[in-house]
């Protein structure tokens, strides 16, 4: 049996709000800034509350802030083994080993990598177009456009047992 979709949105049968609030979900990273903290949850927290008050504004917003949302994850765990670490080192050790420097860079480097992607993301959405993340973006279609079988038997009122 071959699986169903619901259609993708075109961008001209979205409206404007639609593709603001798309936008806004890629838009959360700026949150620990916003509150000016350096403190990696944040972020990950206004992702989960964006989600869950806008997914149900339809499929393109709701694909979109999924998408922000399973794209924060590793970006803030990453962030946390960075800022624990160096909270570690500032307060115990005053030793910076090199081990703490790599990280530092590839922490950068994939921060810098999901700021793009983010941006990208963003402006896609404010356009009323698709944009898929390398490794979040089958998930987030398959979870969003997937069409959910109901099966009638389940649905049926039953006398209790």
């Amino acid at each position: 049996m071959s699986e169903k979709y619901h259609p993708i949105p075109q961008p001209n049968e979205l409206s404007e709000r639609e593709k603001d609030d798309a936008m806004g979900s890629y838009l959360m990273m700026f949150a620990s800034v916003a509150v000016g903290l350096p403190l990696p949850i944040i972020n990950l927290l206004a992702a989960i509350i964006y989600y869950f008050t806008n997914r149900s504004k339809g499929l393109f917003v709701h694909f979109h802030s999924l998408q922000s949302l399973i794209s924060q994850l590793p970006t803030t765990i990453i962030n946390a083994i960075g800022v624990f670490w160096g909270i570690r080192i500032y307060f115990f050790d005053w030793e910076l080993t090199d081990n703490f420097k790599g990280y530092v860079i590839m922490a950068l480097i994939f921060n810098l990598a999901y700021f793009v992607f983010s941006i990208i993301g963003a402006v896609k959405a404010k356009k009323g177009r698709m944009y898929y993340f390398l490794f979040f973006g089958r998930l987030s279609y398959e979870t969003v456009f997937k069409i959910k079988e109901v099966n009638e038997q389940k649905n049926q009122n039953l006398p209790p047992r």
